[in-house]
Order: C-alpha cells, then sequence, then structure tokens
C-alpha cells in the first residue's frame, strides 16, 4: 500500500473528502433489529441482512460519500463464536464485511456508466469520482457492549498482550482483505491505542490507518 495513498486521494477529490455516517442508524431504518451484542455486524451472519449493508453502503455513496466503513466494528472473532460459529466462519464474516463495501462501490460505478449513457431511471446525476473503503475496527470495549469502549475501564486484569491477543487475527483478516484502510475506531484508552500499533510492526501491516480516540474531559 502506496504511503501517498491518501494524498493522491484527497488532490483526486478536489483537497477534501466526505466520510458515510452511522451505519447502524441508517440499518435500523431500513428495517433492521440490531438488539444485539453484535450490533451492525449482527447483519453479516445472514444474507438477507447482509443485503441491508450493502444498500446503506450505496446509499452513502449516492449522497456524496468517498469513504465507506465496513459493518465490522463490533464483528469480533470471538463474538461469532459466542453465536456458535468455528473460527472459519467467524474470519469469513470479516472478510464478507469487506465484499460488501466492495459490491456497493461496485454497483455505485456501474450507476454512474449507466447515468453517463443516459439509461438511469430517475434522473439522477451521479459523479464518478475516488471512493475508498475502510475496514472498521472497533476497540475491546465495543465487544464487551457495556459502554467501556467510550470509558476505557477495562479493568487492571487487561493488559496490553490481552488486548493484542483479542486483536491479533482480526487485524491480519481485515488487512488481508481488499480494503484500501485500516479505521481504528472509538478507542478508549492509550494502552489499547499502544496495542494496534505494535500490532501493525509486529505484522508488518503495510497498510494506511487512522485512529478515532475517544476524548474524556475531567
Amino acid at each position: 500500500m502506496s504511503s501517498s495513498l491518501i494524498s493522491d486521494f484527497l488532490h483526486r477529490a478536489g483537497g477534501t473528502a466526505i466520510i458515510d455516517g452511522g451505519l447502524a442508524t441508517e440499518l435500523e431504518r431500513h428495517g433492521a433489529d440490531l438488539n444485539d451484542p453484535l450490533w451492525s455486524a449482527k447483519c453479516l451472519i445472514s444474507i438477507p441482512q447482509s443485503h441491508l449493508i450493502r444498500q446503506v453502503h450505496l446509499d452513502y455513496l449516492e449522497n456524496g460519500a468517498d469513504i465507506i466503513t465496513t459493518a465490522s466494528y463490533q464483528a469480533t472473532i470471538q463474538g461469532f463464536k459466542e453465536k456458535g460459529f468455528s473460527n472459519e466462519e467467524s474470519e469469513n464474516m470479516l472478510r464478507r464485511s469487506v465484499e460488501i463495501a466492495c459490491e456497493a462501490r461496485d454497483l455505485y460505478y456501474e450507476r454512474c456508466a449507466a447515468c453517463s449513457s443516459g439509461k438511469n431511471a430517475d434522473d439522477r446525476i451521479l459523479k464518478q469520482r475516488p471512493i475508498l473503503i475502510a475496514a472498521s475496527v472497533g476497540s475491546y470495549g465495543a465487544y464487551l457492549a457495556d459502554g467501556s469502549e467510550y470509558s476505557g475501564n477495562y479493568g487492571d486484569a487487561i493488559t496490553l498482550k490481552t488486548l493484542k491477543d483479542f486483536h491479533r487475527r482480526r487485524v491480519q483478516v481485515l488487512a488481508d482483505a481488499s480494503a484500501d484502510l485500516l479505521a481504528f475506531e472509538t478507542i478508549p484508552n492509550k494502552i489499547e491505542a499502544h496495542a494496534f500499533a505494535e500490532l501493525l510492526e509486529e505484522e508488518n501491516i503495510k497498510f494506511q490507518h487512522g485512529f478515532v480516540l475517544t476524548l474524556r474531559w475531567n
């Protein structure tokens, strides 16, 4: 992955880029039931609901988003295994989150081509533009689903090694998928940010990545 990916992307996008909004909110608007510890990642389990993910990605693209984030924020191998899935099945669902986003991007480009040829049915003008896919990686607290993704209070038993062991395979799988970026979201404490930084180095993941940190004001 070239270190100039983002600068090249921003140059082609005219200097600024728009990221998508809340995935879960839009999934619920389309009728998805997300009352589950997996949250939006629950939709990766069934084909009909995975189609909802693709539709939400497409909606954001058609409304101007330049970067879409995958439905993997709360998708963890451990969380899927607690639902009875095997390691292989769990890893495949992580990969599927990236595939769905890629499918939405491809479908958007198909619709752009249809617009340029006068075949669009609803008179919209869709802009052919560079689009990036960010593989979302939530915090350990997101897996716990107890609000600690905001507080960062994991307890003394959770060490740097614990967090690296928890995230390692998930990060490997998402980095090997077809995403353009890794997005580490809602990281609530320094130890978890440190864990991700060490993982990237240890696994030699040469990938564009970004961190979204939770700030607490005392």
